[in-house]
């Protein structure tokens, strides 16, 4: 697997050099961004090229960047903001955040990655057709854009009819629009399953967020910490490549956990699993 840490962890707080640094001494060397206004001041290019330099200095690579869910989350709080959608049936409402993606895909101008993580609504949203014919007006635009500056749009489930992995695939099939899938494995064991959730995903599936929760509430907690079967969903991702990029998005639980030692001890133990299952597999 591909190691990559989520900075979703420090979301509520302005990213900094002195982090970076930090998760680079952590043995982590490719980093999935939460674009918060907070977190990171994308519309900024002054900004933008601040992190860019840091980056550079401390030997990372961006793997991918998450899309802001809301807008103008307040200092040191979460899901705090106004909800940004690509799906809102209101057109005044989602041209606005179709442009607040499109500044996002800007960032690949300065700092090059290769995914973006997105939400194709907010919270719960039902399965109606009017979000579907929403987010399709959306992403037929994005998608083009994001082409055009290397970048392939990861479409992430999500709790809820209109995120979850089956209305994903069937969107996809039905528009024909170049998408892939970011498996959420903490949102699927909220909902169908994790087995049910990536079969439905499988065959366009090109990343994972990993983190673990107890079924009801999207905790964001440490894998093993929570009530997912992490041998049976390793038994399912051990057929993926062996570079398949792997985030791990982990929530603040308090000031300072959990920590980067408790990321990459995390890590190493996910890796082990896989490594078992595909050993067993061979033999």
């Amino acid at each position: 697997m591909l190691r990559v840490f989520s900075t979703y962890r420090y979301s509520a707080q302005p990213l900094t050099s002195a982090l970076l640094a930090e998760i680079a001494q952590a043995g982590v060397s490719h980093v999935e961004i939460y674009c918060t206004p907070v977190h990171v001041n994308y519309r900024s290019l002054e900004s933008i090229r601040t992190v860019a330099e840091w980056i550079q200095e401390h030997g990372l690579t961006i793997h991918s960047l998450h899309s802001p869910t809301e807008r103008d989350l307040l200092p040191g709080k979460r899901e705090s903001g106004i909800p940004i959608s690509i799906s809102d049936p209101e057109r005044v409402r989602r041209v606005d955040a179709v442009d607040e993606v499109k500044r996002i895909l800007e960032i690949a101008e300065q700092i090059p990655f290769r995914y973006l993580v997105q939400h194709i609504g907010g919270g719960r949203e039902a399965r109606d057709q009017r979000r579907i014919d929403a987010a399709f007006n959306s992403l037929e635009h994005l998608t083009l854009f994001a082409k055009q500056r290397g970048v392939s749009i990861l479409l992430e489930n999500t709790p809820g009819e209109l995120g979850a992995p089956s209305s994903l695939r069937h969107f996809v099939a039905d528009t024909r629009l170049d998408l892939k899938f970011c498996f959420d494995i903490g949102h699927a064991h909220m909902e169908d399953g994790v087995e049910i959730s990536f079969e439905a995903m499988r065959d366009l599936v090109a990343a994972a967020h990993v983190h673990d929760n107890h079924g009801q509430k999207d905790e964001h907690l440490l894998p093993y910490s929570g009530t997912i079967d992490w041998d049976a969903a390793l038994g399912i991702l051990a057929a993926m490549p062996s570079e398949f990029p792997m985030a791990l998005e982990l929530r603040e639980q308090s000031a300072h956990a959990p920590s980067l030692a408790d990321a990459t001890a995390a890590f190493e133990k996910l890796e082990q699993g896989l490594a078992a299952k595909r050993s067993a597999a061979h033999n």
